[in-house]
């Protein structure tokens, strides 16, 4: 069975080098970690398998990426993708996984990457001279086929309107606090709009 992508031609000349995203990453991040070499490869191999070029270009809008972990491939993924939590594409999801899944909203098309448990083990084989893991493991996924680092799976998303970037929708006050709330996520109590946070998902506590 052929695999949805499979066959496609994908023009690397739209990619940078992963060398040169690395660099990118080490900026926007602060430093640079094992972590972000993953993320970064994770990217690369989430875009070519839906043979979205030009990313940057002229197809900057046709993707939306979910992530699954606050770590620092996070920051690598959106480097290499330029979604952006305020561009409404890049979507987190805090399931504490190395995992993300990358959306090409002009096709419907969806491919989730994740990082394998066994890629720290490979790495420890491949580079046992270096003592320190992060260095290890930095070296070794530069190192590693895209098989031995991860995980594909082909996926269907749904994605609402409200959801998509460039969405505008209408605006409702919470009829408790009376903060204004975006993007339909407002609760209906007794046919009142109630935010989240009235509804008893607050993360904080007033003092």
């Amino acid at each position: 069975m052929e695999l949805p992508g499979k066959g496609l031609e994908y023009n690397r000349a739209f990619m940078k080098s992963l060398e040169d995203y690395l660099r990118d990453a080490e900026q926007a991040h602060g430093h640079l970690c094992a972590g972000q070499v993953l993320g970064v490869r994770m990217a690369m191999l989430g875009l070519e398998k839906l043979g979205i070029e030009d990313h940057a270009g002229k197809n900057r809008k046709r993707l939306v990426t979910f992530v699954e972990i606050d770590r620092c491939a996070t920051d690598a993924i959106a480097v290499v993708t330029g979604c952006r939590l305020g561009k409404r594409a890049l979507k987190f999801r805090d399931w504490g996984k190395v995992a993300a899944t990358f959306v090409d909203v002009s096709t419907g098309r969806a491919v989730r990457v994740v990082a394998k448990e066994s890629a720290k083990a490979v790495a420890g084989q491949a580079h046992p001279e270096l003592v320190d893991r992060n260095r290890q493991q930095m070296l070794a996924y530069r190192e590693m086929t895209e098989d031995e680092l991860f995980s594909v799976q082909w996926v269907k998303v749904a994605l609402p309107p409200e959801e998509s970037p460039g969405y505008k929708g209408e605006r409702v006050l919470c009829g408790a606090c009376g903060e204004g709330i975006n993007f339909r996520r407002e609760i209906y109590r007794e046919g009142k709009p109630i935010c989240r946070g009235c509804a008893g998902e607050r993360y904080y506590e007033p003092t």
